[in-house]
């Protein structure tokens, strides 16, 4: 724990100092320890993909019933790592994770087998604490209050234990919406198909 410890402070402080980990010669922007340790076991997935499965459903969606769900961090770009989210077929959810000084963000990049975006695409928000090294919670920003107002109160969770589970949740605060999968990350799976619109 303190080797751990000792590894995420000294990330966090090469970042302050702008010696952090780059992309195209860019400084990584600075974390809270606990968000960068997070972001590191995020990146630390990437090229690989996972099976999961949905554990809660509130609304019982027809979208997941009897579908493979399979994530694959496909891309990690410094400052931002995508992770396709395939649902049987379904091809059109990205989830997209990026990170700048004031932490962390979640949105959701859906496209149309065309590649087109859908009318529904790039909602999401923002942490709006450092979390924990295993959870992030994300709370629907302006964006989602426009494009869904029924989404304004939405919290969306992702947990990471490394080597053991990755979980992604929504709660619409003040209703009795509820989402979870969750994927195990001890069974690396064949990656799905390049998501549409990538």
């Amino acid at each position: 724990m303190v080797r751990i410890l000792a590894v995420v402070t000294a990330a966090w402080a090469a970042s302050l100092s702008g010696c952090g980990s780059s992309s195209g010669g860019r400084a990584e922007p600075p974390l809270d320890p606990a968000q960068e340790l997070f972001w590191m076991n995020l990146e630390s997935l990437c090229g690989r993909a996972f099976e999961g499965r949905v554990v809660e459903d509130s609304t019982a969606n027809p979208d997941f019933a009897g579908k493979r769900l399979v994530m694959h961090v496909r891309w990690c770009e410094g400052a931002r790592i995508l992770v396709p989210f395939a649902v049987g077929d379904d091809l059109s959810r990205t989830w997209v994770f990026t990170r700048d000084a004031d932490g962390l963000t979640l949105h959701h990049d859906h496209r149309h087998e065309d590649g087109s975006d859908d009318e529904v695409t790039m909602y999401g928000g923002a942490t709006r604490t450092a979390g924990l090294s295993r959870l992030q919670r994300f709370y629907a920003d302006e964006h989602t209050a426009e494009l869904i107002p029924a989404a304004k109160t939405n919290v969306w969770t992702v947990e990471l234990v490394p080597g053991s589970v990755f979980s992604y949740g929504l709660a619409r605060e003040g209703t009795d919406r509820r989402f979870r999968a969750e994927f195990d990350l001890t069974r690396e799976v064949a990656p799905p198909p390049t998501p549409w619109g990538h």
